[in-house]
């Protein structure tokens, strides 16, 4: 009972609004138009960065959790970080 309130209130607006959009004039239905489009793609950003918020997160902390595992591994000499995957191979004295 309700719901049914609650989709007939909006299907009214929804009306209403559409009717307001064909009475008034060109130039504002324009400018009506727009800002409606500018509206749904803010409210659809919104919506897809807090869906996506999470997962976001979940990476953003491995890769921090992998960084400073590789931070470890590597040679500090004073403030200089040297990773181990900077060093030279050995040279070939054969030639």
């Amino acid at each position: 009972m309700l719901m049914e309130k609650i989709l007939a209130g909006v299907l009214f607006a929804i009306c209403a609004v559409m009717l307001l959009r064909l009475a008034i004039g060109e130039r504002r239905r324009w400018r009506f138009d727009q800002w409606f489009a500018r509206l749904w793609q803010a409210t659809r950003a919104r919506a897809r960065a807090l869906w996506h918020w999470r997962r976001s997160r979940q990476t953003a902390e491995r890769e921090a959790e992998a960084a400073i595992r590789r931070a470890r591994e590597g040679d500090w000499d004073g403030n200089v970080y040297k990773p181990k995957s900077f060093r030279k191979p050995p040279r070939d004295k054969m030639h």
